[in-house]
């Protein structure tokens, strides 16, 4: 749904919440300073540029994504976001909120382009300055009162509705859950929430504030720092201590509780249920902190200031590795048909992801693959060490039908687009268990004792950063003491699966025969 513009001017108004950034402010008012004297040097050449900028029609911008060829947005570097919501008591009707972003412009910028949409835009403001905006596509394309030069510090206020219906052609970002909402904006949706850089390879760090009615909890990424009540509504504050994409940011709101524990290394666990099932989903979330230590074994210090489960009221279909705290279905954890082994494999899961997708997170879309083999990859060795389901086992089988995954879905690095309207479809076996696949082809081609060591080097080096497929080749052959690129080429890009080392006698079954099967 496109946003609705109210206005294209409003008169400022005081923001009484942001992130207080020595420094920067600083900077912002030299900058200021610095434009408004060049501006009035070369007034003839800045009017006539200005003139034309304005006539130009706004556009949709990306950054280049392969997948998501409009998503994310050049121009700045963003620094962190201040986001606050207040929620009505309904979850069918919009939320008020105002978005506050601090950012570095890395060109000249006459323009500035965010990803937003499905929601009513109020007024903005660029440096505390009203700003002209429009929309382009699923952009906010806003035109400050004067030019912003390559290198300089900015604040984008918007004020603004954030609707919790979705679009009718269009899922996620805020999930309605039996009392209340949550957030699952994997992987091209946080702009459905508020407005953003919405692409993993521009990380920021994240305040988040919510007001609710009494009776509500509202808990966010990472740790709380203030809780105001005022009337009969409360407001929640926290804030993240590590850089976030916008598609793990989290916000529950519902008549929950929240639950506190310690885990490794005096680790602070806080966990989020429905207040009436607290008793029953009790016996799951003890069994975090044993993960934790499970998972630092295999690739060391677990990366953030804590971590923690929300079990949601809410059909979504899937689980989402939500940065500090992984959202999940509660139906998960109380459908008896489920095997108790498989249930604590899929919080290992997404567990991992902590690492491998939220520490170090995707440069493009088509590095999906590192995110979810490698969480696939430990969800498996969980399964092997504490049920018996051997790896083995499953990667065997993961290679029988490997080529009819690259058929239907591409190679795991060179995953295919997703079709109009099904932008999810990008997350299908060939970058779970056919990315696991290619990493249990890299153990054994180079040994289990490189493979380890690989993965904890891959961790440590990228941490709260982004990386690539070709940075983890390249990481691989630094470790084993041999280039790579050559054998990992046709695992990544192949449209057929290679032979698997140590097993000469696995098949892959023809795409054809699968049909005619």
């Amino acid at each position: 749904m496109p946003l609705t513009l109210r206005t294209h001017a409003a008169p400022a108004l005081a923001h009484p919440h942001h992130a207080h950034r020595p420094g920067p402010d600083a900077l912002r008012r030299r900058t200021g300073n610095a434009r408004r004297s060049k501006a009035a040097a070369l007034l003839a050449s800045a009017v006539s540029v200005c003139l034309l900028a304005a006539s130009a029609p706004a556009t949709p911008l990306g950054v280049g994504d392969r997948l998501f060829p409009h998503l994310g947005n050049p121009g700045y570097d963003v620094a962190s976001y201040d986001l606050s919501f207040t929620y009505p008591g309904s979850n069918s009707k919009p939320l008020t909120a105002v978005t506050t972003i601090d950012a570095w412009t890395t060109t000249e910028l006459d323009r500035i382009n965010l990803d937003f949409a499905h929601g009513e835009v109020r007024s903005v403001e660029v440096d505390g300055r009203p700003a002209a905006f429009t929309g382009a596509g699923e952009d906010l394309v806003v035109t400050p009162d004067e030019p912003l030069p390559g290198g300089s510090w900015m604040r984008i206020t918007v004020r603004h509705t954030s609707d919790p219906v979705s679009a009718a052609d269009r899922d996620g970002g805020w999930v309605r859950t039996a009392d209340g909402l949550a957030m699952a904006n994997q992987a091209d949706v946080a702009h459905l929430v508020f407005p953003c850089n919405d692409h993993p390879s521009d990380k920021a760090m994240f305040t988040i504030r919510v007001t609710a009615p009494d009776g509500y909890t509202a808990v966010a990424n990472g740790l709380p720092t203030e809780v105001d009540r005022v009337g009969r509504a409360t407001t929640w504050t926290y804030r993240t201590q590590h850089p976030m994409a916008t598609e793990l940011a989290q916000v529950s709101i519902g008549r929950s509780t929240v639950l506190h524990r310690t885990g490794p290394h005096g680790l602070p666990v806080r966990d989020v249920v429905p207040a009436k099932d607290r008793a029953e989903l009790e016996p799951w979330l003890k069994k975090t902190p044993a993960q934790l230590a499970w998972m630092e074994k295999k690739v060391g210090p677990y990366p953030f200031e804590t971590y923690g489960i929300l079990m949601a009221s809410a059909d979504t279909g899937f689980e989402l590795e939500t940065q500090t705290l992984s959202l999940f279905e509660k139906d998960l954890f109380t459908e008896p048909s489920y095997p108790k082994w498989y249930v604590e494999s899929i919080m290992v899961h997404e567990l991992s992801h902590q690492w491998f997708g939220d520490s170090v997170s995707p440069r493009t879309w088509s590095d999906l693959w590192l995110n979810e083999g490698h969480a696939t990859w430990y969800e498996a060795q969980y399964a092997e060490e504490k049920a018996g389901h051997t790896l083995k086992a499953r990667m065997k089988a993961a290679y029988g039908a490997s080529d009819r995954w690259r058929a239907a879905g591409g190679p795991p690095a060179a995953p295919k687009p997703p079709k109009p309207g099904q932008k999810i479809g990008i997350f299908r076996a060939n970058v779970y268990d056919g990315a696991a696949l290619v990493l249990y082809a890299l153990r054994q081609e180079i040994g289990r004792s490189s493979f380890e060591s690989l993965e904890r080097a891959w961790v440590q080096e990228h941490r709260d950063g982004t990386a690539s497929t070709a940075d983890f080749v390249h990481l691989a052959s630094e470790i084993s003491g041999r280039d790579l690129g050559g054998f990992l080429q046709g695992w990544l890009y192949g449209e057929k699966t290679p032979p698997m080392p140590g097993h000469p006698d696995w098949k892959a079954v023809a795409p054809a025969a699968a049909r005619v099967k």
